[in-house]
């Protein structure tokens, strides 16, 4: 991931990759990968992305108990400077700009996030939300259905 693909991204959405990075650091990972980008969407809170999870009862506490089941913690060291993603992260941000690219929407938001992170059905994000009974169609239902009642009112949605 370049700095110039940030520049599209919504103050929220670069939030959630800080806060990524900061869950991967927590747990003494080496790179950021999709839960930790899940995380970092439920941590941040006030974006599209962080509302339709909580709206289908995905909590902090839980998905990171969910997460670390899958990928466990790293051994006990502490991280220093920046971390890397994994492929699998990159490919979760690609996909996020495809979304935002489908959606005729100049940014990419954190609905554009979780979106990306729902395209791979094999990745650690998804398998968490599956771990706790939460189905990718559901999100991706909820996230377009608010997209669309946004786009009609001429709204945005995670353009702060």
């Amino acid at each position: 991931m370049n700095i110039k693909m940030f520049e599209r991204f919504t103050d929220r959405a670069r939030k959630v990759m800080v806060l990524a990075e900061q869950e991967a650091q927590r747990s003494n990972h080496k790179e950021i990968d999709t839960g930790h980008i899940l995380l970092g969407l439920v941590k941040e809170g006030n974006g599209v992305g962080a509302r339709v999870l909580k709206n289908l009862g995905v909590e902090l506490k839980k998905l990171r108990n969910a997460v670390w089941k899958i990928v466990e913690s790293g051994p006990d060291m502490v991280t220093n400077g920046k971390l890397l993603p994994t492929l699998s992260a990159k490919k979760a941000v690609d996909y996020a700009i495809e979304e935002a690219r489908a959606l005729h929407h100049d940014y990419i938001g954190t609905e554009h996030l979780l979106l990306g992170l729902l395209r791979d059905a094999d990745n650690t994000a998804v398998r968490a939300l599956k771990h706790l009974g939460v189905l990718c169609e559901q999100i991706r239902n909820k996230l377009l259905n608010m997209s669309g009642e946004s786009e009609e009112n001429g709204e945005f949605l995670d353009t702060d």
